[in-house]
């Protein structure tokens, strides 16, 4: 439902009510959880805009009203949750975890020689390349 802060929902002062409607974009509606509270019809959205607004009135920061939000809520009341050492892991360890595949996975590959065997690997004897080089050569149809 787009555009769902109703003309009541209003403050007196512009830059006030600037400030409520920047703030209300930036939080989530519990209830619908992939609108803000600016464009969600939900009831407990339009409770959350009543606070904001009454939070503006009385004087409190933008970031004290959000760090409300987030007593109240949780973190993810807030489209954009300030960084913790959470959101870095939860960020961070996919990312890692595919640096050291890709190193793991590039030193595996320059540990084969150019030949594609293991370095470890002995090679064939003298007479062993002879007697493979004769099957390869060999006719199909001369075992019959």
């Amino acid at each position: 439902m787009a555009g769902a802060v109703l003309p009541g929902e209003t403050l007196s002062d512009k830059q006030q009510d600037e400030r409520a409607r920047a703030l209300y974009r930036e939080v989530r509606c519990v209830v619908c959880q992939n609108e803000s509270i600016a464009d969600s019809g939900a009831d407990i959205a339009a409770d959350m805009r009543r606070d904001i607004r009454a939070h503006i009135s009385e004087g409190k920061s933008d970031s004290d009203i959000r760090d409300i939000l987030r007593a109240r809520y949780g973190d993810y009341v807030l489209f954009r949750p300030r960084f913790s050492l959470a959101t870095g892991l939860l960020w961070g360890l996919p990312v890692g975890v595919l640096l050291v595949g890709g190193v793991i996975f590039f030193a595996m590959g320059r540990r084969k020689s150019p030949n594609g065997a293991e370095p470890d690997t002995p090679g064939l004897s003298a007479e062993e390349q002879a007697r493979l080089e004769a099957l390869l050569n060999r006719d199909p149809d001369s075992h019959k």
